[in-house]
């Protein structure tokens, strides 16, 4: 029988990933897991500092040389200053095993021409885009870009009865929910960086918030990304400087030597009339799109709200 149906095209394939796919999936795995741990160790840190009511850190990194430097300095009993240290012992195990972890990531995605495409977009990075390309997979899976919407858990939900109108709510959070979650980040990046990307983050951040704007620009980076992946295409707004200093940094993360004698296209990133020359186009692109979008009429139902709040006349 399920010869007969499958025959008839009655079961629906599931696609399977690959192992390179599949063995990246694990490394990105085992990364948040590596993250998460330490978060952890470092949130019982400073619970031990607020229990003493000890002052915030003025470093930007505890567990950094001047932030270790800064807790050998304060007054802490016995107890709680070996639990510090053992926290801290772990915290140096576990970066450890990050670098190796991130640096077999790196060497998997050096030479993927799909990875490096990704890393065109701004607030794509090595772990952002390994974690999107291990979670998409193949793209011509994906017939439309609503569809890796969906499997990302980006799109609305939507709630209807009958005939009646429909109703569309929170984002599903159905799917992968490690690649949105680094889709939200990237996001956050990206509406910190100049591009039309930033123009559309203020654009709805304005009217309904900035953690429902990081959100759909999430979901626009997905649909961005369908397009790039199914044209076989670039970041149009790209910044050739940026992108040539995060293929280097994958590249020192793979264990690639520094150089430092040699100045490559990454080091024109640290000179400020290049980076401003890169930034003017790409300015003038937000420019557009803020006067593009401007110009747009407001719902009926905005114009209705505002209609109906308006004083009547005596």
């Amino acid at each position: 029988m399920l010869a007969k149906l499958y025959a008839t095209g009655f079961l629906p394939e599931v696609w399977v990933p690959d192992e390179p796919t599949l063995a990246l999936r694990r490394q990105v795995a085992r990364r948040t897991q590596l993250v998460r741990q330490r978060v952890r160790l470092k949130n019982l840190i400073q619970s031990i500092l607020h229990a003493h009511l000890v002052p915030p850190c003025p470093h930007g990194n505890l567990t950094g040389i001047s932030g270790r430097k800064w807790l050998a300095a304060q007054s802490l009993p016995g107890d709680e200053r070996a639990a510090i240290h053992r926290h801290l012992a772990q915290i140096d195990l576990i970066e450890g095993s990050l670098k190796e972890v991130e640096a077999d990531i790196a060497r998997a995605t050096m030479s993927d021409p799909i990875i490096r495409r990704l890393m065109t977009l701004p607030g794509i990075d090595m772990t952002v885009e390994s974690g999107v390309a291990a979670a998409i997979g193949d793209i011509r899976r994906f017939t439309d870009p609503t569809k890796l919407v969906g499997y990302l858990g980006l799109n609305p939900s939507t709630r209807q009865s009958g005939e009646g109108p429909a109703y569309h709510g929170r984002i599903t959070k159905q799917g992968r929910g490690q690649a949105r979650g680094m889709l939200v980040e990237a996001a956050w990046v990206a509406a910190r960086s100049p591009g039309p990307l930033r123009a559309f983050f203020q654009r709805v951040a304005a009217k309904r918030g900035k953690p429902i704007a990081a959100v759909a620009t999430a979901r626009k980076l997905a649909m961005i990304i369908w397009h790039m992946l199914t044209k076989n295409g670039d970041y149009i707004w790209v910044r050739p400087a940026l992108l040539a200093r995060k293929f280097r940094s994958i590249e020192l993360k793979a264990g690639l030597p520094p150089e430092h004698a040699k100045r490559g296209a990454a080091y024109d990133y640290n000179i400020l009339e290049k980076r401003v020359a890169e930034r003017a186009p790409v300015e003038a692109a937000e420019m557009a799109y803020t006067d593009f979008t401007s110009k747009w009429r407001t719902r009926p139902a905005a114009r209705k709200e505002r209609k109906e709040k308006a004083p009547t006349p005596s």
